[in-house]
């Protein structure tokens, strides 16, 4: 779907998953990350980009489990994560988005868990690219987690983590060959709707992953 049709959908209100590839699993158990080597930091700042053609090539289990436990995995035996959370609240919720349907990750057991039994990967953003790369991951605030934050203040800190998260992504995507692109042109209510997503909710932004075209 090209993107004039996709934002009049949205527009209109009429932004809709597509039907899933295969049956969605109610819960996929990520292989244990490899939290060791990799491509040296000065190098992979070095190529981090942001790429908006994606193959549609499926991004293997090994691969996803890493690149999520790099994004906000738990990395301290007391909970703490790879990226940083204000009162350490983790308020950011990433939920993946893939053909057999949408996912939330959850850090502690290193699992993703069903959230919707849909393709998604259409809803979550305007481009044309987002519908055929293999995932769509999705930023949401729970802002009950950040009571101890002045309300007026709560999606500003929210954006921060979120972005950290994202850049974890971008250097995980440039030392290991994919590409990857952050997105914050989307419908926020179709992926809210699409995702189930409770009024204390708030979806931020969208990051497309996949191998690179070509």
């Amino acid at each position: 779907m090209n993107t004039l049709t996709k934002f009049a959908l949205g527009v209109m209100g009429q932004l809709r998953p597509r039907p899933p590839t295969g049956d969605a699993a109610a819960c996929i158990d990520l292989p244990a990350p490899e939290k060791r080597g990799g491509m040296p930091l000065m190098d992979a700042l070095a190529r981090r980009c942001s790429t908006r053609a994606f193959s549609s090539a499926e991004i293997a289990l090994p691969m996803l489990s890493d690149m999520l436990w790099s994004a906000f995995g738990v990395n301290r035996a007391d909970g703490g994560r790879t990226a940083p959370s204000a009162l350490n609240a983790q308020e950011i919720e990433v939920f993946v988005a893939l053909p057999g349907g949408a996912y939330r990750f959850d850090a502690v057991s290193h699992q993703l868990q069903l959230v919707a039994g849909a393709d998604l990967r259409r809803v979550t953003g305007y481009q044309d690219f987002v519908d055929e790369a293999p995932l769509d991951l999705v930023y949401v605030a729970d802002h009950k987690r950040l009571r101890m934050v002045p309300a007026a203040q709560r999606e500003a800190y929210a954006y921060a983590a979120a972005g950290a998260i994202a850049q974890n992504v971008y250097l995980y995507a440039a030392g290991n060959a994919l590409a990857t692109v952050i997105r914050a042109w989307i419908d926020r209510d179709a992926i809210a709707g699409a995702l189930g997503l409770s009024p204390d909710q708030q979806v931020l932004l969208s990051q497309t992953v996949g191998l690179p075209k070509g």
